[in-house]
């Protein structure tokens, strides 16, 4: 698939927050922007020009008056971003750099914003404070057709890799609590592995040892870790697979051969099952709807 760089002013709207009414206005009133146009006069716009609205749209966000803004050119407007009071600002600044990041497809820009956060805040904090919201940003763009898949591919592979290196410091920790024993999986088409990859890394931190199989597992190969343990906890992320109407029949095969006349429990989380309120669940299952919720658990 090619990668996008011209955008619409609707993309434009959906990656600064900024409405296309007001962009319009922008460019008519102080030139901030000079889009392209087609024979039927409609605007387009190239990445640096995408680039130069995120920048705008933050220090316009924090404070700053457009009047001001429109004067200056693309290296003042940078120099005027790292001098203001990025301290206040911080985590609105490092997603604005990392969706940057993600549309040059820029690992250094990437690596260099995650470090700056680190020298303030704990990995915990990045995670909730930056990645969560960007990961949402990043999927109503994907949806709505402003990015291509290879951006949010690109974002969250390097969110994984981080992950991936936190999981492995605390592997070093030993483990003290030997109750129960964590299976971490997600099932066939399931390939959203950074909120099971984020569990892993707390229940680690926790204390407790887990067995980490990431995606496309099916239920009946669970069966061989039965043997070899016994108070389980299986933990699975269910974010667009199994489908909705397939959930209950999902459930049930899965306490059949996994928890039935076991002490085991089964956890759940994700977008699959959030809209479910009512459901009568099987003994040891459990919906967990945030990953806060699954934190006072362990």
């Amino acid at each position: 698939m090619s990668v996008k760089t011209k955008f619409s002013i609707k993309d434009l709207e959906n990656l600064s927050g900024i409405k296309a009414h007001t962009i319009r206005i922008w460019e008519k009133r102080y030139t901030l922007l000079k889009p392209n146009r087609s024979d039927t006069n409609i605007r387009s716009y190239n990445l640096q020009s995408l680039m130069k609205l995120l920048n705008i749209t933050y220090l316009y966000n924090a404070g700053y008056k457009i009047s001001k803004i429109a004067k200056l050119d693309t290296e003042k407007i940078n120099q005027l971003i790292q001098e203001s009071g990025i301290d206040k600002n911080k985590e609105n600044f490092a997603i604005t750099e990392m969706k940057i990041a993600m549309l040059n497809f820029d690992q250094h820009l990437f690596n260099n914003t995650y470090f700056a956060l680190l020298e303030s805040k704990t990995f915990k904090e990045v995670f909730f404070e930056i990645f969560i919201p960007l990961l949402h940003d990043i999927g109503l763009l994907w949806q709505t057709g402003t990015i291509d898949p290879s951006h949010e591919r690109f974002i969250s592979e390097l969110i994984k890799q981080k992950l991936i290196v936190n999981i492995e410091n605390v592997c070093y920790n030993e483990t003290t609590k030997h109750d129960k024993l964590f299976v971490l999986y997600l099932p066939h088409d399931e390939i959203h592995e950074i909120g099971l990859l984020y569990l892993n890394y707390e229940i680690i931190k926790h204390g407790y040892k887990s067995v980490y199989l990431g995606n496309n597992i099916p239920i009946n190969s669970l069966l061989h870790l039965l043997n070899h343990h016994q108070k389980i906890v299986f933990v699975s992320y269910f974010t667009v697979q199994p489908e909705k109407y397939l959930l209950n029949a999902y459930i049930e095969e899965a306490y059949k051969i996994l928890c039935k006349d076991t002490e085991n429990q089964f956890w759940m989380l994700g977008n699959q099952i959030q809209d479910e309120k009512n459901a009568i669940l099987p003994s040891g299952f459990k919906f967990v709807k945030k990953i806060s919720d699954f934190l006072l658990l362990i």
